[in-house]
């Protein structure tokens, strides 16, 4: 198992940027896909974006594609999600997840496939 922490999240004004982390401890990222998901109270929890360690391999959610980009650092152990104009409506509560995988068959954007998960970090979008 591998433990997951977020941090970065808060209070933005609409349009603004945010940097959101998800450092791994306990063991390293190496071998996992790691998600970003989202969570407004009342609604399902969505994936937002995906990035396989090894390769590098990413997917969005077709909502943020343009907008937001995941990223990771291999010296840091850390994945990022990086937020670009954001509005109002985006102020759920954000989840970093991760799957250890055997081989690489496409980055996992369901919920259930991830077995591993951070807290949550609060990211609030002021109008």
């Amino acid at each position: 198992q591998v433990q997951l922490v977020e941090s970065g999240g808060g209070l933005v004004q609409a349009g603004g940027s945010l940097r959101l982390s998800c450092a791994a401890s306990g063991r390293t990222f190496t071998g996992y896909i790691t998600g970003w998901f989202r969570q407004t109270p009342g609604e399902e929890r969505e994936f937002v974006a995906g990035i396989d360690w090894n390769g590098g391999y990413t997917n969005y959610a077709d909502s943020v594609k343009g907008r937001f980009t995941i990223s990771r650092d291999t010296a840091k152990n850390t994945v990022y999600l990086q937020m670009t104009s954001l509005q109002p409506e985006h102020t759920p509560l954000y989840y970093c997840a991760a799957k250890r995988r055997a081989s690489y068959s496409g980055i996992y954007t369901a919920k259930v496939e991830y077995d591993n998960w951070g807290q949550g970090t609060q990211v609030t979008v002021s109008s």
